[in-house]
């Protein structure tokens, strides 16, 4: 039996003082004991926190981040970025792929994620031919993951369509293609891989522009008939011209369009859901289904923003991702969550609860509660039954130090902004970072720095 002690520990219940955690060899936690004392079992230097699911992932585009801040259209928006995404995705390579994701992966822990769920849509060889293994991608995805240390729910994407009503794709999504038929015999082979590497295996219909409605009705079906209770995860109603075209193709707004027609219940995640009226609102997170909010890549894409009161008023579960990878950063995510809300409404501490007056305790309970539900995995913090998934605050950071236990983790998510105040993270009950840092560190941003450096070469 594994044990660790923390003098103080946010507990899914709040803050609690000498904690003694307990774990078996498969990392799931067996005890979980307020005010014991420490006995035999090693202290942590700082207060212990739940590591959190990070639900939204595109890794190849942190290769890009950065590289798409200049004015290229007379408006520039959401449209004109994901043409030149388009373009830099078609130069990637499977050897590139791996390269990023496992820089990304390692940047991920020591930023305070402990999983990931990878919404994985580039599937083909740069001229849209199937690689001889169809999942070939996808298995550098996992060994990324692997190699990192991360937990891992790698939601392959079905996209057929570039618009509602069936408009065919265009060139830059010809990466992307995948037949209903095929992305289930994907899914029938990489079942078996991921359980064996402890991985999740869900689905992603990339959204409703890209996938007609009797392939969403099959390809649901055909995921819950290999895995009943997998993940699948949507991108819905992102932007206002997405809103438009679904009303002007169907006479319903996306999400209202999305409930009535499919099987949405608490295994569906709605990723940014950025524009939803207020039956939307209510009928969404009546469902079951978790928010999935991204708030710098939506900060940074233009989307909008999200009605967190409005949502968490009909009970609505969320949590948190870091999509583009413009920041990897948990502890800022949840910062520029809060920020925004504070812009939208002009109040200060908006996302604080009756639990918890400190917004850092508060929104950092709810996103891995909701990311957890969005993942499939068993992390929803520290309690018995779950995952040995959490972080160590570094005490002796600048910005930290001195601070009582709640007040280190709000300092951490307010006041620490781009350094990292995290001294550990462990993930199934084994240390992945020590110091900050990761073991693979410098050999991993070698070889993502390499694989940029092909990629953006002129």
């Amino acid at each position: 039996m594994n044990t660790l002690f923390a003098q103080d520990a946010l507990l899914p219940t709040g803050w609690a003082r000498h904690v003694l955690l307990q774990w078996n060899a498969q990392g799931q936690l067996t005890a979980v004991t307020p005010h014991s004392p420490p006995g035999n079992a090693p202290q942590v230097a700082g207060p212990l926190i739940p590591g959190l699911p990070n639900l939204h992932s595109h890794a190849f585009q942190r290769a890009m981040a950065g590289l798409t801040e200049f004015r290229g259209a007379a408006q520039d928006s959401f449209w004109s970025w994901r043409t030149l995404m388009y373009r830099f995705a078609a130069r990637l390579s499977p050897e590139q792929v791996e390269a990023i994701a496992t820089w990304l992966y390692i940047e991920m822990l020591e930023a305070g994620y402990t999983s990931v769920c990878e919404f994985h849509y580039l599937h083909h060889s740069a001229d849209g031919t199937p690689y001889a293994d169809a999942a070939e991608l996808s298995k550098a995805l996992l060994r990324a993951a692997h190699t990192a240390g991360i937990a891992i729910t790698l939601l392959p994407v079905l996209y057929q369509t570039s618009g509602f009503g069936g408009t065919p794709p265009n060139e830059g999504q010809r990466r992307f293609i995948q037949s209903t038929a095929a992305m289930l015999r994907l899914l029938e082979t990489l079942k078996p891989l991921c359980d064996t590497q402890g991985a999740r295996l869900g689905m992603a219909p990339h959204s409703l522009r890209a996938v007609p409605p009797e392939s969403l009705r099959e390809a649901v079906a055909g995921l819950h008939s290999l895995d009943a209770s997998a993940p699948v995860h949507i991108h819905i109603a992102e932007q206002t011209a997405e809103v438009d075209a679904c009303l002007a193709w169907s006479g319903q707004r996306p999400v209202e369009w999305l409930l009535d027609h499919a099987p949405v219940d608490a295994r569906w995640c709605l990723i940014h859901a950025t524009h939803m009226s207020d039956t939307e609102y209510q009928r969404a997170a009546a469902s079951g289904a978790v928010a999935g909010i991204c708030p710098s890549t939506e900060a940074n894409l233009g989307d909008g923003l999200f009605d967190m009161p409005r949502w968490q008023a009909a009970g609505g579960a969320w949590g948190l991702g870091s999509d583009s990878h413009a920041c990897v950063n948990a502890a800022e995510e949840l910062m520029l969550l809060e920020y925004g809300q504070r812009l939208q409404f002009r109040q200060r501490n908006v996302l604080a609860d009756a639990q918890h007056a400190q917004v850092a305790s508060a929104t950092l309970l709810q996103a891995v509660a909701g990311g957890a539900q969005a993942s499939g995995r068993a992390a929803h913090g520290l309690v018995v039954g779950q995952q040995a998934d959490f972080c160590v605050l570094d005490a002796q950071h600048l910005a930290l130090a001195g601070l009582g236990a709640p007040d280190m983790l709000s300092a951490h998510v307010f006041a620490s902004h781009r350094t990292s105040a995290l001294d550990a993270v462990w993930v199934g009950g084994r240390q992945r970072t020590h110091g900050g840092s990761h073991p693979l560190h410098e050999e991993a941003a070698a070889a993502f720095t390499a694989a940029r450096r092909q990629l953006t070469k002129i």
